[in-house]
């Protein structure tokens, strides 16, 4: 494996590359590449204009750097969510007709929420979640079923951590985010009006596997008003579906 001056790996210089995008990100110039990267703009011009030969990145109309269509094409054949999602879009796709807001399906990664699927409409409440996209546990729904039936040691690192505020209502305090974290483990259920966008109430209910183990959280994103509660029992029973389905299936599909 080819190493800079440095010492760094060509394969470690490649992945900074690819980790420059994001949801808020997905074009960038060469120069924001390389910042984002934090590599030399010669090195990186040279590595992007390789990986565009491999179809790896690719060039948009105003000469943008956007991920290409080859890495698109792996690494949705080797998505390990794949399965979860085949099982549970047409049941969100109903939960979505009931809603008619975002319905969002998320796992864990890290300390993190990461949305694998999402549907909306044009004049659905303002949500900041995008496929690929993710979100602090503590701040949003999903996250929040996410932790509350994760590892011990997980919800202590976070529970230790600073507890960024995205809007006012966002849990900021340790011992607020234990009891609620207690009361989502009891009613199996997590309602956050105001939490990511005060225009929003974000609710989620677990997913799970066979043996219940929670693989997922489903989501739905209303307006935050008196009517956010009726959206609960659709939530519930979209969830029990999945989880039906998925539990049945996962033996013989890819699983998170």
């Amino acid at each position: 494996m080819a190493r800079s001056s440095s010492g760094e790996s060509l394969l470690s210089r490649v992945v900074r590359i690819y980790e420059a995008f994001g949801p808020d990100h997905r074009a960038v110039t060469l120069s924001e590449l390389a910042e984002r990267s934090d590599l030399p703009l010669a090195t990186a011009s040279r590595l992007v204009n390789e990986l565009i030969d491999y179809g790896w990145l690719r060039r948009d109309a105003q000469r943008r750097v956007c991920v290409g269509v080859r890495m698109w094409e792996l690494a949705s054949r080797a998505a390990p969510t794949l399965g979860l999602r085949d099982v549970a879009y047409p049941i969100m796709a109903d939960l979505h007709a009931v809603v008619g807001h975002s319905v969002q399906l998320g796992v864990l990664q890290d300390r993190e929420v990461l949305y694998i699927e999402r549907l909306s409409a044009p004049r659905a409440v303002r949500n900041r979640v995008r496929v690929a996209g993710r979100l602090p546990l503590h701040a949003t729904s999903s996250g929040l079923v996410l932790l509350a039936h994760g590892p011990r040691e997980l919800q202590e690192s976070v529970l230790a951590s600073p507890l960024r505020a995205l809007t006012p209502h966002t849990i900021t305090s340790p011992d607020l985010l234990r009891a609620t974290l207690g009361e989502i483990r009891r009613t199996g259920l997590a309602y956050c009006p105001g939490f990511v966008d005060e225009c929003a109430t974000g609710i989620a209910v677990p997913v799970r596997a066979g043996g219940g183990r929670i693989v997922a959280a489903l989501s739905v994103v209303v307006p935050n008003d008196a009517s956010a509660r009726t959206a609960v029992p659709a939530l519930h029973a979209a969830g029990r579906g999945i989880s039906r389905m998925f539990g049945t299936a996962a033996p013989a599909r890819m699983v998170v």
